[in-house]
């Protein structure tokens, strides 16, 4: 027995030795954190597609989910967050003037396209031609300044109304000049228009609530990535002034604008969101 008790001891003593001596050769290098605020779809899903990516250079992503359109810019100003990814440029210069917030965007990533989604007994078609419209049909649109003028623009797009010229997004129904077809335009708020689809012909919606809605089979047509709208409302990477340029953040542009996070984006949400980076 003692000589068992001696030997235990012994290799006691060597695995201690061992231990202290040799550390794990496999304990990670420690990575530097990214903070990014995000709203679940599309943006915290495209953010999710880099981490590994960006863990490969170094950094550790995290993404802080965030439901409203507001503390995510004010959790930015007070440096709780090293950038944000929910917003387009007009409603990022309407914050900084309305709060005082000093933020800015460093590049532009998905556009999320309003669509036209067939409602009622409408057919679902491949593409929206006038035949498709029969005369006085309903078309509920939002009814918010900028996307209705979106949604206007996209209808006169495919030959259903004209606008009058120079409007562009400031267009209201009161600035339709010709509606051969005497389409019905119902103004509705943007958040419902999923849920009232059934109750008229054609709806034109925004990408985000048609992926919660999950109605993308009934999709007509939608807005072009060129088109003004893709310009001016496309979603962007935003941090706060003076951090344009910092090393985590160039890695973040970097992973965002890969050729894998434009297939992931174009495979996963299809023509719901659009990168527009080239």
């Amino acid at each position: 027995m003692k000589k068992l008790l001696s030997s235990l001891l012994v290799v006691a003593l060597l695995a201690g030795c061992s231990s202290n001596n040799n550390p794990p050769a496999s304990d990670p290098a420690e990575l530097e954190t990214i903070i990014v605020g995000a709203s679940p779809s599309p943006h915290a899903q495209i953010l999710e597609s880099v981490k590994e990516t960006l863990k490969a250079e170094g950094y550790d992503l995290v993404i802080k989910e965030f439901d409203d359109y507001i503390i995510p810019n004010t959790a930015l100003e007070n440096d709780e967050l090293d950038a944000n990814y929910f917003q387009h440029q007009p409603y990022l210069d309407g914050f900084n003037n309305d709060y005082g917030t000093h933020l800015a965007s460093v590049l532009k990533v998905h556009f999320e396209p309003l669509g036209v989604y067939a409602g009622g007994s409408s057919e679902i078609k491949d593409t929206l031609t006038l035949d498709d419209i029969k005369d006085g049909a309903q078309i509920a649109v939002p009814n918010d300044g900028t996307n209705e003028a979106r949604a206007l623009q996209l209808l006169e797009a495919h030959g259903l109304i004209k606008i009058k010229a120079g409007v562009g997004l400031a267009a209201t129904v009161l600035d339709i000049e010709e509606n051969p077809k005497n389409i019905k335009i119902v103004e509705i708020e943007a958040k419902n228009l999923s849920a009232i689809l059934p109750d008229v012909d054609y709806a034109v919606i925004n990408g985000n609530y048609a992926l919660s809605a999950d109605i993308v089979d009934k999709l007509c047509v939608s807005e072009d990535k060129n088109s003004e709208g893709a310009q001016e409302y496309a979603n962007v990477l935003v941090v706060k002034e003076g951090h344009e340029n910092d090393e985590k953040i160039e890695a973040l542009k970097k992973a965002l604008t890969s050729a894998d996070t434009k297939t992931f984006i174009e495979n996963t949400f299809g023509t719901l969101v659009i990168p527009v980076f080239d």
